[in-house]
């Protein structure tokens, strides 16, 4: 077995200590990426990550607008999250709600030319920086990445936490709140 000797300490720590500590290290640096990002987002465009990832969907489609539904299917949270999203981004100007040409019972949400702006404005999301990484993985890379990240999820027992796939550290609504 190896040991490590600390700078600070006399004692020795075995591999599986340092690995521990290196895991946590890791797991640290993580949840510190998406904080620092998220103020950094803050600070350039005035959005939060999901308001951002709401204006990248509706930027990414040819007629710029979709409906709440497909936006929450798409982001993997609940209607009503999206709605609230919404209404904030309608606020600021960023998208305009308008009846459907073909369902007048449907609304679509449409992006606005200042919620364009915004979206090139805002830095590149983290998300956007671990998908095109990861889809440059081999499909077995991929895959150890992703049982072992299941397997972070269960040892913190968040396996049935909601979560869509928007890397910001607190709830996608709750966290909205004043932003």
């Amino acid at each position: 077995m190896k040991y490590h000797q600390l700078s600070c300490d006399s004692r020795f720590m075995s591999e599986t200590e340092v690995r521990t500590d290196d895991s946590l290290i890791a797991l640290r640096r993580i949840l510190r990426a998406t904080e620092l990002y998220e103020r950094k987002l803050a600070q350039a465009a005035g959005l939060t990550p999901a308001k951002l990832r709401v204006l990248q969907l509706l930027a990414a489609r040819a007629d710029g607008s979709a409906t709440p539904k497909a936006l929450a299917t798409q982001m993997g949270v609940a209607q009503a999250t999206v709605t609230a999203l919404i209404d904030k981004l309608e606020k600021s100007g960023m998208v305009t709600r308008q009846r459907s040409a073909v369902d007048r019972r449907q609304t679509n949400v449409v992006i606005t030319d200042s919620g364009r702006a915004a979206t090139k404005k805002a830095p590149d999301a983290l998300q956007q920086r671990f998908v095109r990484a990861f889809e440059t993985m081999q499909d077995w890379e991929q895959a150890q990445l992703v049982a072992s990240l299941e397997r972070v999820a269960a040892m913190l027992q968040a396996e049935e936490i909601d979560a869509s796939p928007v890397l910001t550290t607190g709830e996608i609504q709750a966290g909205e709140q004043g932003r």
